[in-house]
């Protein structure tokens, strides 16, 4: 697996990026040659902050963890993706190996100065053709709330969210 490590505002240690790669060699055995994880480290305010994202065959796993040191933030962060894999475990192999989804392209984030009431930060994506169950799965892997995505059947964009329920809510444009 090719590993990425980045610093925010701050240098990373070479003791820490051999730490990182001991850690996340575990994960090899799961995606050995197509798997890239990108690993972000930020300290604000005495609170140290992780954020791994492991894309392999276009199945996006992430975790985002706060702790008062980098050694506990890692931990947890590999926690929680070994959890993901676990839950998933099942639909995930199928997927990785029949490569249902094309790999993603690189997402492009474009920081723009904070002022009141403006857009913070853009993102950009290309949304890929699946079934409704499978973009539930990748935002449930990527703990967001919600995913847009291209319904393969209709090819229309859909999106697909979490309710407070606990359920899922799927929104479809209208045909005119």
């Amino acid at each position: 697996m090719k590993i990425t490590i980045v610093g925010r505002q701050m240098n990373v240690y070479e003791e820490m990026k051999l730490l990182i790669e001991k850690k996340l060699a575990k994960f090899d055995k799961f995606f050995p040659s197509e798997g890239d994880a990108t690993v972000t480290l930020s300290s604000k305010h005495n609170e140290r902050n992780i954020e791994i994202t492991i894309n392999a065959s276009g199945t996006l796993f992430r975790s985002e963890v706060r702790a008062e040191s980098f050694r506990d933030a890692l931990d947890g962060a590999i926690s929680n993706i070994e959890r993901q894999i676990r839950k998933n475990k099942t639909r995930l192999a199928k997927r990785l190996r029949e490569n249902v989804f094309n790999p993603y392209p690189d997402e492009i984030y474009d920081d723009i100065e904070a002022d009141e009431e403006e857009i913070i930060r853009t993102k950009t994506f290309s949304p890929k053709p699946m079934s409704a169950e499978e973009a539930i799965l990748q935002m449930n892997l990527l703990g967001h709330q919600f995913f847009v995505f291209n319904d393969d059947a209709t090819h229309a964009t859909c999106v697909v969210y979490k309710r407070h329920d606990g359920g899922y809510g799927l929104l479809v444009p209208e045909n005119e």
